[in-house]
């Protein structure tokens, strides 16, 4: 049963308010919940569609480096020892520890160190370009400071750090500092090295290993110093050349001066 009321409005009108039965209100709230639904799954997809349509006219290169974020890097240099500077202790000397460095590419690659205490080590080199296969042993000089309040060697373990760096390059070229900012969107992070230190008086593998890559490091800096050797004729000395030609010119003028007897 509908009931109807009047009521005058300011302008002399007459507003008529019927109260529903309760099953059309229900009815009518249902109708209305679901034309709402309807709407906002329309809206779903067509934001769905919206982005498919966005994601097949991104650029290639976009996919490709989101694809290669996805994946784990891949190491281009082998390091041995692969995370750690080995040092023998020594509070107030220069000590060295030493890090064998292969390139296990198929290219050219330029490395570099940085360390977080550049004021008290160096490395020898700081940097350089290894050929595909090649190996070279890195000499790292490390200035140990005396202990302070009883410290204790281990205690700088987390303190001192070095970090190598790795760099595709073209073919054979004269390494420069200044390739890895040129090129710092292809620069990779091979390790980060913590430093460790060893007892000097104290035998273990570490040490005699760190005493044999030092070695081998000193050899192939000593051969590299030595001049490389001539292919041309060897030289006896300022103005003579080798002893066969020597010879040859001698018996040549001794048997021009026969010649020269038998003539007079």
């Amino acid at each position: 049963m509908e009931v109807e009321s009047e009521k005058s409005g300011p302008n002399g009108k007459v507003w008529s308010f019927c109260s529903m039965p309760f099953w059309q209100t229900t009815h009518a709230s249902s109708s209305s919940s679901s034309i709402s639904s309807s709407v906002h799954s329309v809206h779903q997809q067509s934001q769905i569609l919206q982005s498919l349509d966005r994601s097949t006219h991104q650029p290639s290169s976009t996919v490709s480096s989101v694809a290669k974020s996805l994946l784990p890097t891949r190491r281009r240099l082998r390091l041995d020892p692969p995370n750690k500077l080995y040092f023998p202790y020594e509070p107030g000397k220069q000590v060295r520890s030493a890090i064998a460095i292969k390139n296990t590419c198929k290219s050219h690659v330029a490395f570099k160190f940085q360390t977080t205490v550049p004021k008290s080590c160096y490395m020898r080199p700081p940097g350089g370009i290894i050929a595909p296969g090649e190996s070279i042993i890195a000499t790292v000089f490390k200035f140990v400071e005396p202990p302070e309040n009883n410290e204790k060697p281990i205690d700088q373990k987390s303190r001192v750090k070095f970090k190598i760096m790795s760099l595709k390059v073209k073919g054979e070229m004269d390494y420069v500092p200044e390739l890895f900012e040129e090129q710092r969107d292809q620069v990779a992070v091979e390790q980060i090295l913590h430093v460790v230190f060893l007892d000097p008086e104290l035998p273990s593998p570490a040490l005699d290993k760190l005493k044999r890559q030092l070695a081998e490091a000193e050899a192939a800096l000593e051969a590299r110093k030595k001049p490389p050797e001539e292919t041309g004729p060897r030289i006896a000395g300022e103005g003579l050349v080798i002893d066969e030609w020597k010879e040859r010119r001698e018996r040549y003028l001794a048997r021009q001066q026969v010649e020269g007897v038998d003539s007079m």
